[in-house]
């Protein structure tokens, strides 16, 4: 079955970084565009960046812009976000998510920026 696993997240010092990874599988994972999500403790899920399935076309937040990349490598099926300069403001859940016949989610991985 379709399966998304995040890792990478943890507990980073404001200006800090961290490569968040999303493992794929049970699609063709060249096929579809992926996109990462957050959501902090008492707020929506937001999108923070997306990127097209041949990697050529990225889209992000104008929150993250400048401080989050996002890039896949299609020979092994996984989608990255390197974030960097962090923020308190950037703690959340992080998601990554394929838009199928209906939206597939992973379980999310937590960034948690503090001092």
């Amino acid at each position: 079955q379709v399966q998304l696993v995040e890792s990478g997240g943890g507990l980073v010092q404001p200006g800090g970084s961290l490569r968040l990874s999303c493992a794929a599988s049970g699609f063709t994972f060249s096929s579809y565009t992926m996109s990462w999500y957050r959501q902090a403790p008492g707020k929506e899920r937001e999108l923070v960046a997306a990127i097209s399935n041949s990697g050529g076309v990225t889209t992000y937040a104008d929150s993250v812009k400048g401080r989050f990349t996002i890039s896949i490598d299609n020979s092994k099926n996984t989608v990255y976000l390197q974030v960097n300069s962090l923020k308190p403001e950037d703690t959340a859940v992080y998601y990554c998510m394929v838009r199928r016949s209906v939206p597939i989610w992973g379980q999310g991985t937590q960034v948690t920026v503090s001092s």
